[in-house]
């Protein structure tokens, strides 16, 4: 006898597949996935070979999470169209999915970096650091928009942009050189979110790349105009020239109790004086 043909007990056909014998008990009996052979006199389920193909496409499709009662009306029509229409279904979903967990390990590997920042470097001083280009999706603010009024705007762009959560990016806020330059330490112009996976450039504010002061605030956000000041002086002793905006953003939100124990991050293009 051909061994393709050989009748394989239930379970040695659920072991071959690696799954548990009443997984095919119960798709017998919703008439989703039958045996070869039903043994007349005692009832055992009897599998072949040839039917191992079928059994790996349903169980394929209920790992891409596709329900019995799709995979039901597939096996009754089913095609090398239905099952390529039914796969594009799903692995758009796959690589929506996807696209969310790279976006949660970006957010993950932000908050580490972080917690690493709050444990290892000086936050009293002022440093140079590198940054890399990052796209962001801004919303226009002034001193006439109320706190509430941001929460709402935010809340807005993290639906548009299908987050499950407001924490599932970054976000803060920016306001431009010549107002710091003008000691106006107070006048935010946008507010931005840092969406952790790729989208469309056309119309997002671009956070160019190259040499940024960085420096850090502890405690609210009254006190940040004095460390404006600092970063001004720094710039001008070292020859320093701000360009752009300021970005800030908290770093510690989620470890701390109170306001005092807030830590601003704040960031601001520069370029050395000719």
């Amino acid at each position: 006898m051909n061994e393709k043909n050989k009748l394989l007990t239930i379970g040695q056909f659920a072991s071959l597949h690696g799954i548990n014998k009443k997984t095919l008990m119960w798709y017998d009996e919703i008439g989703l996935f039958q045996p070869a052979v039903i043994h007349p006199k005692n009832g055992y389920r009897y599998y072949n070979y040839h039917q191992s193909s079928i059994l790996e496409t349903i169980l394929l499709l209920r790992e891409l999470d596709v329900s019995v009662s799709e995979i039901q009306e597939f096996m009754k029509n089913r095609s090398a169209a239905s099952l390529k229409c039914l796969l594009d279904e799903k692995i758009a979903d796959l690589d929506r999915r996807i696209s969310h967990l790279n976006g949660i390990r970006e957010t993950l590997c932000s908050q580490r970096q972080n917690m690493l920042t709050l444990l290892t470097m000086d936050l009293s001083g002022i440093s140079i650091v590198e940054k890399e280009e990052r796209c962001l999706v801004t919303v226009d603010i002034n001193d006439a928009t109320s706190f509430d009024q941001e929460v709402e705007m935010i809340t807005a762009e993290t639906r548009r942009y299908q987050l499950h959560r407001l924490h599932d990016a970054t976000y803060g806020t920016m306001i431009p050189v010549q107002e710091l330059s003008s000691g106006n330490f107070s006048n935010y112009t946008k507010l931005f979110i840092e969406i952790p996976f790729p989208i469309h450039r056309d119309g997002l504010h671009i956070q160019p790349a190259g040499t940024y002061l960085q420096a850090f605030h502890k405690g609210d956000w009254n006190g940040i105009p004095c460390k404006y000041q600092e970063l001004l002086a720094y710039a001008k002793t070292h020859g320093f020239t701000l360009s752009g905006f300021a970005y800030e953003m908290g770093i510690n939100e989620n470890v701390i109790d109170n306001m005092d124990d807030y830590i601003t991050q704040i960031e601001v293009k520069i370029s050395k004086e000719t």
